[in-house]
């Protein structure tokens, strides 16, 4: 983004749409349908884990700076509850994600050897002494960053007495481990953004997926989703309550239909997606399958005919020879015949 842009961007964020008498340029409302409710909330997963391996690509409503502006100055005359919307979004993205950790899950449990009880209990120490160093780590690092150094070397003498403990635990699952078996990386599922974690994974690696935009960035998500979820039955109630006033106090609760009209959206439009993903997989696989039957057709014809073509060859130099000894055979007879005439015109 070029100075240009970033100055742009930075006086829609401060101003919104009317700024310099200028008009919103998508053409809508930040009320509108097709603007996202959660980014004006600041709270989009489709932003926060943009540019990370499970960034969402783009959000398919609208985000704008300016109507996230206009938003915030609306918002403080009238309530628009758009957490309720949020609330709704979220949570729907977390419980796919927690459905992806369930599945990881239950790979490892089928993929990776099946320990004792107490020989997982000791592994899952090492596991949750190595977590904690990386967070600490991560967050030492960032203190550093910011300048505040006396907490940053804090929290690195409580790093070093993790490492003791850690040191102790890996000892103990060493020796409770066949030497084979304890080189074999076992794994495990992170409950906040669901990546694997190794046992033998070292400060570093760990430091970085703590410290990283994806594990940060589901922490933001579930930490928004949490606060949104202490309120949001309230909110509801206040929503609805808001609507039959404006209606003229006639009791047909709208409100209630209305939020279960948008979770009924929210639940289809996300099937909806997931159903196109897996039809856009399906048919790639399917043209994948025809290219691949296709080339081993072709590789097939392709065998056939330079069999064919050897066996023409090697047919047409046979009758070569076939044709080179009766040549040689018609040649002998005719040296003889000459030579019998030869002997008869002599006697």
């Amino acid at each position: 983004m070029s100075a240009h842009e970033q100055m742009r961007a930075m006086l829609d964020q401060l101003m919104g749409t009317a700024r310099n008498g200028e008009t919103d340029r998508h053409g809508v409302k930040f009320y509108d349908d097709s603007v996202c409710k959660s980014f004006l909330l600041q709270c989009c997963p489709h932003e926060i884990l943009s540019s990370t391996r499970m960034d969402l690509g783009e959000c398919p409503k609208i985000h704008d700076l300016a109507l996230r502006a206009d938003y915030e100055l609306a918002s403080k005359t009238k309530d628009y509850f758009y957490d309720i919307d949020a609330t709704e979004h979220l949570e729907a993205f977390i419980a796919d994600c927690d459905r992806r950790t369930t599945a990881a899950k239950q790979r490892l449990a089928e993929t990776q050897e099946e320990l004792s009880a107490e020989v997982t209990e000791k592994a899952n120490a090492v596991h949750e002494l190595a977590e904690q160093i990386g967070q600490k780590l991560a967050r030492a690092e960032a203190l550093g960053e910011e300048g505040m150094v006396e907490e940053s070397v804090k929290l690195m003498g409580e790093i070093d007495e993790l490492r003791k403990k850690k040191a102790v635990a890996e000892q103990e699952y060493r020796n409770s481990m066949p030497a084979s078996s304890y080189q074999q990386q076992k794994l495990r599922v992170c409950e906040v953004c669901s990546a694997y974690l190794g046992i033998h994974d070292n400060d570093r690696r760990l430091a970085d997926h703590f410290g990283g935009k994806l594990h940060l960035g589901f922490i933001t998500i579930r930490e928004k989703l949490a606060e949104l979820k202490k309120t949001v039955e309230k909110r509801r109630e206040e929503r609805g309550a808001s609507e039959r006033e404006r209606s003229g106090g006639r009791r047909h609760y709208v409100g209630g239909r209305e939020l279960d009209r948008r979770a009924r959206r929210h639940r289809e439009s996300a099937r909806d997606r997931d159903r196109n993903k897996e039809t856009d997989r399906d048919r790639d696989r399917e043209r994948k399958d025809r290219d691949r039957d296709r080339e081993r057709e072709r590789e097939r014809r392709r065998s056939r005919s330079r069999s064919r073509s050897k066996r023409e060859e090697s047919r047409e130099r046979s009758r070569g020879r076939d044709r080179d000894r009766e040549r040689e055979r018609e040649s002998r007879r005719s040296r003889s015949h000459r030579s019998s005439s030869k002997e008869r015109r002599r006697e």
